[in-house]
């Protein structure tokens, strides 16, 4: 085998293995000790972060990150990806907000000039737009790994009262991002079911010894959380404009029974605990609802109204 694809070959190997000894790797590549160590040398000056221990039960390992072997890219892909990574710079915040900052400098840095010249014109005429917030989200990648690994978060989470604060404990299960914000969806075990909080009312999370659930199985689409424990029936016809505002929201659509025509109903049970939040919600889509029940989120929107039209008297 030719030393530059062994190389090539080899790097691959440890990172699948990430702890390997050298006669191991010899046997695998039918070579001499002497030539692995030789190589395993040459991948640490390119650098392949490796460490070795000495003793009996010694060894070479990686540490930290490991190095993905190099990866060939049209011009079109390599564009494709840069602006996948660039799309992302109105977010305040990220999970991976280093390590995008740097695959985007990889991508750019080490294209051919005449690849650069056209992505720096494509980047006059194209855009995906995000409303820029200016809260950051600084535990989203807490928030991702616990949802990856199932396991509990103690949270801080702010409420909508101006400097109250309540502690939860949360086992997440999906993140996702709307109109600049960061929501995640997590199991509550204060109000022991589903809830979705924005990132960045989250004001600290550490890990919680608290027994994760069973939650692998639940996926971001198609999840379906179970009813309240303290529900009211929510029921409301839609224009067809009104439906469109309401399929535009995620945590909505799936509520929603559009008919032929565009218009749609949402007939289904919400939490009351929320009724503040759906308050100013159907007050935003005007005349494009009307809502039907429950009798108690009526009420509440005619006192916001009553209130909204206090600030206009005089």
């Amino acid at each position: 085998m030719p030393k530059s694809k062994r190389l090539m070959e080899l790097m691959m190997t440890v990172n699948r293995k990430r702890r390997f000894k050298v006669q191991e790797l010899a046997d695998e590549f039918g070579v001499s000790s002497r030539t692995i160590l030789r190589d395993l040398q040459e991948l640490s000056e390119l650098g392949v972060p490796l460490y070795s221990e000495v003793g009996p039960h010694g060894g070479y390992q990686v540490v930290r990150e490991r190095v993905l072997p190099p990866i060939a890219f049209t011009e079109g892909e390599a564009g494709a990806m840069f602006f996948a990574v660039h799309a992302l710079r109105h977010y305040s915040s990220l999970p991976f907000d280093a390590e995008s900052a740097s695959a985007l400098s990889k991508f750019y840095l080490h294209m051919p000039g005449d690849v650069r010249d056209r992505i720096d014109g494509m980047k006059e005429r194209v855009d995906f737009i995000t409303p820029t917030r200016r809260s950051d989200a600084p535990f989203l990648a807490v928030l991702l790994e616990a949802a990856v690994k199932q396991k509990v978060l103690a949270v801080l989470y702010d409420t909508k009262e101006e400097g109250a604060a309540s502690r939860r404990r949360i086992q997440p299960v999906f993140l996702y991002a709307h109109s600049g914000l960061w929501y995640c969806t997590a199991y509550c075990f204060l109000r022991r079911d589903y809830r979705t909080f924005r990132c960045d009312r989250i004001r600290d999370a550490v890990d919680d010894p608290t027994e994760p659930l069973q939650l692998s199985d639940i996926r971001l689409l198609g999840h379906e959380a179970a009813s309240p424990a303290d529900a009211m029936r929510l029921r409301a016809e839609l224009t067809r404009a009104g439906t469109q505002r309401c399929e535009a929201e995620l945590w909505l659509s799936p509520l929603l029974q559009v008919r032929e025509d565009g218009t749609a109903i949402i007939d289904a049970d919400v939490d009351r605990s929320d009724i503040s939040f759906y308050t100013d919600f159907f007050i935003s889509l005007g005349d494009e609802v009307k809502l039907r029940e429950p009798a108690e989120l009526r009420a509440s929107i005619r006192r916001r109204l009553i209130e909204l039209l206090e600030n206009y008297q005089g």
